[in-house]
């Protein structure tokens, strides 16, 4: 099944009825006008041009709220002018990449702009790295230098000894240059437009090995704007809570479009739901941005307490990631309301499918249906378009395909489509459902097993919390399901409970043959799990248990 896709992605029409909707056409003042249109002229349609033209539009609207207090538009274009300016100095520029490790705060968002206004190139390190993979990161992408919170200067010592460094976030008095001292001393005026514009690379999630890096060009494209904006009420001018990190796709395109929809964002340097909640509420927040593991951080949140916390002023959670495990969608939406919003993508082709609130509502699993100017195309193994309902391999077309991993290499495409690693199915309605990684796959007895699936039906178990499925070696069979279960708090539950469990729903071969209890899955800072741990020789080992939590 394929998409239907516009003939131009430049359809002025559609364009101009999600940014009209959006509010960007609102009257500006002629002063005012003069200055976006001369901030358009210096910069381009770039980011460093989207935002330096917000900051013209409204310079004393809040742009950025963190624990640290709040900034303006004019102040954040001034203070990332100076850091640009202190960068240069440096001898920073076009030709450069900086490392940038830090977690969501203001600090991020100054470094974020000042790259792009010297037209460098901002490699966006993971926060939850060790030494031995930021280590691998740096000799594979050659940052020349780091900017990073002073609470990662052991990592960053033990990862990149050798290169220059300055700290973007510290609590107390450090020995460390630090990105305030550059902002100090340079000037508020506008750099030199640079002869590029910069590139940011974004490192895949490495749940199952290093971090690829993807870089995307900081070109000026209404684009993603429209694509989403034509399915979520995004609107300029209100307020966002990024509880995504900033370092990931996700975190990070929202932030890019707040900045050019001149939206304030409120950010946290770690995610916690009830200040979460709290934030939403203080700053009459419309949009949250999260991962669907924070979802359930949330209503694990007494109701007594949530409901302390006024969150009518919500129109969209919008979430991406990972998949939706087992009732989520629609626990949260009874009790948060319709706002939910799922997107489909990955750091390689994007943005791919949305399900709405609507479209949760009819299956809490679904990927949702392809976005706007996007072909989405599932292919069997020869490259064929599948029938609805036949699983195979996720393919995704549109103007924002990655151009190849830094360190070489890309995914698999077929003419103009790229794979996204994944397989899935349409149903008769249109609506997508991701089944599993491609590298998931097990086979069992010589039969095709997806984990995903597996997971999805236990999720559903009311005694279970959070499980994870991922397939091991067996002599017998060449491969085998194991199971780990996070079981609710107070909650008893069997090995054979949770096989019989599955036999009575699923194929006999989808059975897991293993379960283990456990108090809590591996994820990463994205909320993804990591597969690769769970997999270890001395994990599988261990004898098969049951537990009683609480």
């Amino acid at each position: 099944m394929r998409a239907s896709r516009l003939t131009s992605f430049a359809d002025l029409g559609t364009a101009a009825r999600v940014v009209a909707r959006a509010g960007l056409f609102e009257p500006v003042a002629p002063p005012r006008l003069v200055h976006v249109a001369r901030a358009l002229r210096h910069w381009g349609f770039t980011l460093a041009g989207g935002f330096a033209a917000s900051a013209a539009r409204h310079p004393d609207r809040l742009a950025v709220v963190d624990e640290r207090g709040s900034v303006t538009f004019d102040a954040l274009h001034r203070r990332s002018n100076a850091l640009a300016h202190g960068l240069r100095s440096e001898g920073f520029g076009t030709d450069t990449t900086i490392g940038v490790m830090c977690r969501n705060h203001a600090g991020f968002v100054e470094v974020t702009l000042a790259l792009a206004k010297i037209g460098a190139t901002g490699l966006q390190c993971n926060s939850g790295f060790a030494g031995a993979q930021l280590r691998e990161v740096v000799a594979r992408e050659k940052p020349a230098a780091l900017i990073f919170d002073e609470e990662f200067t052991s990592v960053v010592r033990d990862g990149a000894p050798e290169l220059p460094g300055f700290v973007a976030w510290h609590d107390g008095p450090t020995s460390e240059p630090t990105i305030t001292s550059l902002i100090r001393n340079g000037s508020e005026a506008d750099p030199p437009r640079p002869s590029q514009p910069g590139r940011t690379i974004i490192l895949t999630s490495g749940t199952t090995g290093t971090p690829r890096g993807a870089a995307r060009a900081q070109k000026g494209s209404i684009g993603p704007m429209v694509a989403l904006g034509s399915v979520m009420p995004l609107r300029a001018g209100e307020t966002t809570v990024i509880a995504a990190p900033l370092f990931h796709s996700w975190g990070f395109a929202h932030l890019v479009l707040a900045l050019v929809l001149g939206s304030t964002v409120v950010l946290r340097r770690s995610f916690d739901p009830v200040r979460t909640l709290a934030d939403v509420g203080k700053h009459r927040a419309t949009v949250l941005v999260a991962v669907p593991v924070m979802l359930q951080r949330m209503l694990d949140v007494p109701a007594s307490i949530r409901r302390g916390f006024d969150v009518s002023s919500l129109r969209a959670v919008v979430v991406s990631g990972s998949s939706l495990p087992g009732g989520l969608a629609t626990q949260f939406m009874n009790a948060f309301g319709d706002v939910l919003y799922n997107l489909y993508g990955s750091t390689e082709v994007a943005h791919a499918t949305l399900a709405t609130p609507e479209d949760l509502r009819v299956d809490p699993h679904t990927a949702g249906r392809p976005l706007p100017h996007t072909d989405v195309v599932i292919l069997d193994a020869d490259d064929h378009p599948v029938p609805a309902g036949d699983r195979g391999r996720i393919f995704v077309g549109n103007d924002f395909l990655f151009g190849g991993y830094t360190g070489g290499g890309t995914k698999a495409t077929v003419g103009r489509l790229m794979s996204t690693g994944d397989v899935g199915h349409f149903d008769a309605d249109g609506r997508l459902s991701v089944d599993g990684r491609e590298d998931d796959m097990i086979v069992s007895g010589g039969e095709n097993v997806y984990p995903e699936e597996v997971e999805h039906l236990l999720a559903d178990h009311e005694a279970i919390a959070e499980v994870a499925v991922v397939g091991i070696d067996d002599p017998q069979f060449g491969q085998r399901l194991k199971a780990f279960v996070v079981c609710q708090p107070g909650a008893t539950l069997t090995a054979a409970e949770v096989r019989a469990h599955v036999r009575t729903h699923l194929a006999r071969h989808k059975v897991p043959r293993d379960v283990e209890f456990t108090d809590m899955l591996p994820r990463n800072t994205t909320g993804k799990v990591l597969r690769s741990q769970l997999a270890t020789p001395e994990r599988v080992s261990v004898a098969e248990k049951s537990k009683q939590v609480g």
